[in-house]
């Protein structure tokens, strides 16, 4: 499967799941709006949610699937298979263990880490904990879902662990209509309907990889030499490729401390901004890693050049215009995407500022999931760890500073500083070794999209202007009014692209016929 074509499969897969999303996410915000209950729930989420995107969204995967590729490469069904069984017989012990441990510690870990400032309201910080344990066990269940997306993916087949994420969308919407009457409060349906998820995403890999050829069965754990090379990567692995969901995970504990809704401003925020960086960002890491895998494997270090090269410039194609689209036309997404019921105008105001300041850094987000496998594919997990604690140690002091001054907006803000930074520096050592050498088609065509989102941004910012009665306005105007604002700003882009030569007719005649 060609690079382009593995990117648009996960995705393609990656845009219903995050259509889903926002439809889960359009139904939470009328329910639960950004009072004590949404604050309570989302905290509860957030920590499973992590380990989700962690696990799921190619941190694991990209400590797994060069061991695997290397035994697969050596036509060695047998040991790859192997291999596959032991890690995640291990993998299922340990998480066993630490999730009991966590499910004991829960209302500490509340009080003391996830959420601080919830022990100044009454009840806050027990339902938040109550919420906690029901979803918490969703962990066990991602992670083993990942390592089966590590098989399928280093098979060449991405579509079934790419449309794992759709299973929990489906399910929470399921959760939120038909177990909220029934349940203390709408938290308690949610938190039920993650754990629910997690079972049946296991389920749903499970049978793929069976498909496939390569069941993975669970078998007596032992620590063969292999499994202990992948637990000695897989935590700096993690940490290194996962900068934007602990600094997220950060600005969640800090924004506790804040106005009650800081919580929630933030969420939904980023809920938008997980649309492109999911389609965009997790799709081409996650297509790259094992083609990068198998070409550096064969000694074809040409190639590999290449391919990450297309990837850095597929990435910026679709990443630039959406950053610079939503840093202009932040507050119409969110009025039309959330305000209705709990959610009224001020929080529309709140959660859009905080928009625009992720916006602000998706870019950089975006190329750290496309820069991080050019370490990983190349067994080096040292690096990208040392370069992302340094980032996390400027996010937490920025953080600091900067919610002091603009609130929540500051975490934001810190957030998208810290991931340039970490992009930034993961460039500059890939470069340095020569392992990241920008071909003048890369630096040519990132120069045309730059000015073509540049034209798209002043075409919006125009446009938004002549209709502002019409998205100040209510109901199907409003909606209207932004499809409007939307499209205008697609065809402006795909124009100005096309134009200027961001982007060749002839690769997606190409493409289209593959």
């Amino acid at each position: 499967m060609s690079l382009l074509r593995a990117i648009t499969t996960i995705g393609g897969m990656t845009l219903i799941s995050r259509v889903l999303g926002f439809v889960r996410d359009i139904l939470i915000a009328a329910v639960l709006g950004t009072g004590m209950a949404a604050d309570a729930f989302f905290v509860a989420f957030r920590f499973p949610n992590l380990f989700r995107r962690l696990f799921a969204e190619g941190a694991f995967s990209a400590a797994f699937i060069p061991i695997f590729s290397t035994k697969l490469n050596a036509d060695n069904n047998h040991d790859a298979r192997q291999f596959a069984e032991q890690a995640f017989s291990v993998l299922a012990l340990v998480l066993v263990v630490f999730v009991g441990v966590v499910e004991l510690s829960m209302p500490w870990l509340v009080d003391s880490i996830l959420a601080p400032g919830f022990a100044d309201v009454d009840g806050k910080s027990e339902l938040a904990t109550v919420l906690s344990r029901i979803a918490f066990p969703y962990l066990f269940f991602i992670s083993l879902v990942s390592l089966l997306s590590g098989v399928l993916n280093a098979l060449g087949k991405f579509a079934a662990a790419a449309a794992t994420p759709i299973l929990l969308n489906i399910v929470l919407i399921f959760a939120l209509l038909v177990l909220t009457p029934i349940m203390p409060t709408p938290g308690h349906a949610l938190s039920i309907g993650v754990f629910t998820a997690g079972v049946l995403q296991l389920l749903w890999l499970g049978y793929y990889v069976k498909k496939a050829g390569f069941p993975v069965r669970l078998v007596r754990p032992r620590l063969t030499p292999s499994v202990r090379l992948l637990g000695a990567r897989i935590l700096p692995v993690v940490f290194g490729a996962s900068l934007y969901q602990i600094n997220l995970l950060i600005g969640t504990i800090l924004a506790s401390l804040l106005a009650e809704g800081a919580v929630s401003y933030l969420y939904y925020a980023d809920r938008v901004t997980q649309l492109p960086l999911g389609i965009v960002g997790v799709a081409v890491g996650t297509a790259l890693l094992p083609m990068l895998s198998k070409q550096l494997q064969s000694g074809d270090e040409a190639a590999a050049l290449n391919s990450q090269n297309r990837g850095i410039e597929f990435a910026f194609l679709l990443t630039l215009p959406a950053a610079v689209a939503l840093v202009v036309i932040a507050s119409p997404v969110i009025s039309v995407l959330f305000e209705r019921g709990a959610f009224g105008t001020m929080a529309t105001t709140a959660t859009a500022n905080a928009l625009m300041a992720f916006a602000v850094g998706l870019p950089a987000f975006v190329l750290i999931k496309v820069l991080a496998p050019g370490f990983f594919s190349r067994g080096d997990t040292k690096t990208p760890v040392k370069i992302a604690a340094v980032s996390m140690v400027l996010n937490i002091v920025l953080n600091l500073i900067l919610m002091r001054i603009w609130g929540h907006v500051g975490i934001a803000v810190a957030s998208s500083a810290a991931a340039w930074v970490n992009a930034g520096l993961l460039a500059f050592v890939l470069w340095k070794r020569r392992q990241l050498v920008a071909d003048p088609r890369l630096r040519s065509r990132f120069v045309k999209t730059f000015l073509a989102s540049v034209v798209m941004a002043l075409m919006l910012l125009g446009l938004q202007n002549v209709l502002v009665v019409a998205l100040a306005g209510a109901g199907w105007l409003k909606i209207l009014a932004l499809a409007g604002l939307i499209v205008a700003g697609l065809m402006t882009y795909a124009v100005m692209a096309v134009g200027m030569g961001a982007v060749k007719l002839d690769d997606l005649k190409r493409f289209i016929k593959k």
